[in-house]
């Protein structure tokens, strides 16, 4: 459950690689703790989305991701990245679990609520599971925004992060349209 050596080899090339060809700009980097747990929770725009949050951070991030991904190579090098699968086809709960079990280890997890990119549709209407984690293991969500197109050697993307947001009550519903009003709020500013 810690970093794994691919993750750990593939972090910095991944940062040269977005500092040199994307040039996303950075905003908000402060909110993101050093240690402990917590929850990285925002829009999803491409499928790159997750290799930009990898070079924010040096924190090891467990994304959760479709398990359709879980085939052949892919399986081997997702399976060593700590990413979580899940079948979006059903609660699952074994998804749930995990990543729970990750955080009360003090790790990070990596959601897009929305469950999908966006494909130009606008902010989706989020799926539960990331306010329900947020509350069974009392971890704070540090909300992002992905806003602009990947583009080689553009600097029209830009990922801004939130303080951290922490869940009040045990109404999955309230806290879910808060975290995504939150988000909606951001891509605005």
């Amino acid at each position: 459950m810690q970093d794994t050596i691919l993750y750990k080899l593939l972090r910095p090339l991944l940062k040269v690689f977005t500092k040199l060809f994307i040039r996303p700009k950075f905003i908000g980097l402060e909110n993101i703790p050093k240690n402990g747990s917590f929850i990285l929770a925002g829009n999803h725009i491409s499928n790159l989305d997750c290799l930009l949050l990898i070079s924010s951070t040096k924190r090891c991030i467990h994304f959760l991701a479709k398990d359709s991904l879980w085939r052949g190579l892919k399986k081997i090098i997702f399976s060593n990245l700590g990413l979580i699968p899940v079948n979006r086809k059903t609660k699952d709960h074994s998804a749930l679990f995990l990543a729970e079990k990750y955080l009360k280890n003090k790790m990070v997890i990596g959601i897009f609520p929305e469950g999908t990119t966006q494909k130009g549709r606008g902010l989706l209407p989020f799926k539960k599971g990331t306010v329900k984690m947020a509350i069974d293991t009392n971890t704070k969500i540090i909300p992002f925004v992905i806003i602009g197109k990947y583009r080689l050697l553009f600097n029209n993307l830009i990922i801004k992060f939130g303080k951290p947001f922490s869940v009040k009550t045990t109404d999955v519903n309230k806290e879910n349209e808060k975290l995504r009003n939150l988000i909606i709020k951001m891509m605005e500013e």
